[in-house]
């Protein structure tokens, strides 16, 4: 599969990169198109012609499935897109944030509020205290926070639970007493019932 990405820049840089790309390049003026990136990998410069614009690479809320065709009928997936390069012009200001909030389409404005489940509010310390708990479990010991009613229920708690864990022996199955009719030996049962009507 390709490596691919999005490349979103501004209306004046992208009549330019068109000019670039399309047939009549070699008349253009913007010969050169370079990306470059500092060492974070997060921020970079974009380079077209002897102009420099910053660059900022955003993660998307979603991943997009990016596709090409050959026949303009069959479409062939060519790979998941998860980030994009946001080209700036020089007086704005660097995005703070490292997730892109919107998507790339219309529908997806504010794709993360609005379309995604919120994460739960959780209290840190609380979260602290039962992993501690888990680990104090998994290791042979006891939770250390029970209230007393609970440790005065536990030993009878833990006396029924190994009580249920010992299996009883498996009692024999009585056979039923079927008494035996013997009126038809060997024939099978017919019914006597006034409703049946043997003329059919």
């Amino acid at each position: 599969m390709d490596e691919q990405f999005i490349l979103r820049v501004p209306p004046s840089v992208a009549e330019r990169i068109n000019r670039l790309l399309s047939e009549n390049a070699s008349s253009s003026e913007d010969k050169s198109l370079d990306l470059e990136f500092s060492e974070d990998g997060r921020t970079g410069t974009f380079v077209i012609g002897n102009d420099r614009f910053p660059a900022s690479v955003l993660d998307l809320p979603c991943v997009v499935e990016s596709y090409k065709t050959y026949d303009d009928s069959a479409l062939v997936k060519t790979a998941d897109v998860g980030q994009m390069i946001l080209i700036r012009e020089s007086g704005e200001a660097s995005p703070d944030v490292v997730e892109y909030r919107h998507g790339l389409t219309p529908p997806l404005r504010d794709a993360r509020k609005r379309r995604f489940r919120r994460e739960p509010d959780l209290n840190p310390e609380l979260v602290q205290r039962v992993e501690k708990d888990l680990v104090n479990i998994m290791s042979g010991g006891t939770v250390e926070n029970l209230d007393a009613d609970v440790n005065g229920q536990g030993d009878a708690g833990d006396e029924n639970a190994r009580n249920a864990n010992k299996k009883a022996p498996p009692a024999a199955a009585a056979k039923p007493e079927v008494p035996d009719t013997g009126g038809n030996a060997g024939e099978p049962d017919g019914s006597d019932s006034d409703d049946s009507d043997d003329s059919m």
